[in-house]
């Protein structure tokens, strides 16, 4: 029983049958049988491998070897001029893909493809591969067998930006294979010896868009793996970035508009993040597109907490390049700013910090008047740390540089917020912060600051006459009310006097 199952492993041959006496090779001529390769030598034909090896090869893989090349056989054993269809050979070999749901099935014929597969990227790994064009055609159609695939349905809740870190990633039962051919790919983009105008037949929109589908993935190790090959991809093949940075806009818009989770958005900002600061200046209209329509809606979703770093990145990336662009981002921001839920609001002023940190004075000010309205609301949110992260900007040197050149404007927005704050808030924190901002304006402008409360306080007053007649007019009604009380389909006569209220 031992004895036969041993005998399904591959053996290595005797050098009689592959070498002769003179240390060369035995055989010019080759000829392809049913299960295995022969040579032939004068019409005598000399079996390369053993009966019960090519029994083995034709039972794991189908027969798609190279006519001449046993591919069970190592590179060493094989002459220089042969590896190359021996490297065919094996990439041919390694298109069965084997279920990984099971440990216990194909365990024999797993780790026969594993072996083959890390053979393969030593060789390539040697530089002793060549990429021709027959080489390139078995390489992609090698990695496309192995990775292009259809995620099962995701049964998780859509997830926040907080519980996302609860949850434990998921991990491919396959990775064992994965890993390598991803290493493979990565190899094979990045060689300096590949010709990309060949290999653009071969790596192509098709290929292309299957790849990005693969960032859909649970597994953070895949996710990892295409962000950097997608990369290479994007610097090597100047003729696909058009089509990638449309591809990756129509994966946001989906995201964003329709399905509201995908698991690499944040792998493909992290890409974009670095391809935005390539962009030449002046920028194309679109590029100033694809800020607009895919970037900034990315703020929509309530997942956006899992993204926001690269996204804020890619953000000051654009207003570096483009100045101008401040106006877009922040607008942009506003628009999709959260109003019941406190933790993404706060995300959002720690991103607004970063933007303002990279905004000039000119831009500044041509946006400051509906920003501070916004952070004005924020600093009487009740939620303490809402309000108190609003406040943390006054702790940014540049942002109180811009604050304090347009104080004149920026003061009497947000000066009734820091007066409610200071009178009313409940929580002892904000209250000092509060007092700590006030204070900073009047070391900037004393005289400001009387002249905003003397306003706050007229308003007050104002706002204190007209609850006063508010009251007086109701208790008016109630009166005429009382007078001339309703019963069934009474009509009733309201005076001149009772529909003149001011409210």
């Amino acid at each position: 029983m031992f004895k036969q199952f041993l005998n399904r492993f591959p053996r290595k041959s005797p050098k009689s049958d592959v070498v002769d006496s003179a240390g060369g090779i035995s055989g010019n001529n080759v000829i392809a049988s049913g299960n295995g390769i022969q040579r032939t030598n004068s019409g005598t034909a000399v079996t390369v491998r053993s009966n019960s090896i090519k029994r083995m090869s034709s039972a794991v893989f189908p027969a798609s070897m190279v006519a001449g090349i046993e591919p069970l056989l190592s590179f060493k054993d094989v002459p220089t001029p042969e590896r190359q269809n021996l490297f065919i050979s094996k990439l041919n070999l390694c298109c069965v893909v084997f279920d990984f749901n099971d440990p216990n099935k194909d365990t024999v014929e797993k780790d026969l493809k594993r072996e083959t597969l890390i053979e393969i990227v030593e060789f390539v790994a040697s530089g002793s591969a060549k990429f021709t064009e027959p080489a390139i055609a078995a390489i992609c159609k090698m990695c496309a067998v192995n990775l292009f695939r259809v995620f099962p349905p995701n049964y998780r809740s859509n997830f926040t930006g907080g519980e996302a870190d609860d949850e434990e990633p998921m991990f491919d039962p396959a990775w064992t294979h994965l890993q390598i051919v991803y290493d493979l790919l990565l190899r094979f983009v990045t060689s300096t010896s590949l010709d990309s105008k060949v290999a653009k037949k071969y790596i192509n929109h098709s290929f292309i868009l299957r790849l990005l589908d693969l960032f859909d993935s649970e597994d953070p190790r895949e996710r990892d793996c295409l962000k950097t090959i997608l990369h290479r991809i994007y610097g090597k093949f100047m003729v696909h970035r058009p089509y990638v940075r449309k591809a990756v806009s129509n994966i946001f818009y989906r995201f964003v508009f329709e399905t509201d989770r995908h698991n690499g958005i944040a792998e493909l900002l992290e890409i974009f993040g670095s391809v935005i600061s390539g962009f030449a200046l002046p920028l194309k209209e679109e590029h100033k597109m694809f800020l607009w329509r895919a970037l900034i809606p990315l703020h929509k979703p309530k997942s956006v907490g899992v993204y926001l770093q690269q996204l804020s990145y890619c953000l000051t990336q654009f207003i570096e390049k483009e100045p101008k662009l401040t106006i877009t981002v922040i607008k942009g921001l506003l628009k999709y700013w959260p109003v019941t839920n406190s933790q993404k609001e706060v995300m959002f002023l720690s991103e607004l910090e970063e933007v303002l940190e990279a905004t000039n004075m000119a831009e500044f000010q041509k946006i400051m008047i509906p920003l501070f309205r916004r952070i004005g609301s924020c600093l009487n949110s009740p939620h303490f740390q809402v309000a108190e992260r609003a406040l943390v900007l006054w702790n940014n040197d540049h942002i109180i540089g811009l604050i304090a050149h347009n104080r004149q404007v920026i003061l009497p927005l947000i000066y009734p917020a820091l007066e409610k704050n200071i009178r009313n808030h409940w929580n002892q924190a904000v209250l000092n912060l509060t007092v700590n901002v006030k204070k900073m304006f009047s070391e900037m402008d004393d005289e400001l600051v009387v002249f905003c409360q003397s306003k706050y306080e007229e308003e007050e007053t104002k706002q204190t006459v007209a609850a006063e007649k508010r009251r007086v007019t109701w208790e008016h009604l109630e009166t005429v009310a009382s007078v001339q009380p309703v019963t069934g389909n009474t009509a009733v006569l309201i005076t001149p006097t009772a529909t003149a209220i001011t409210c």
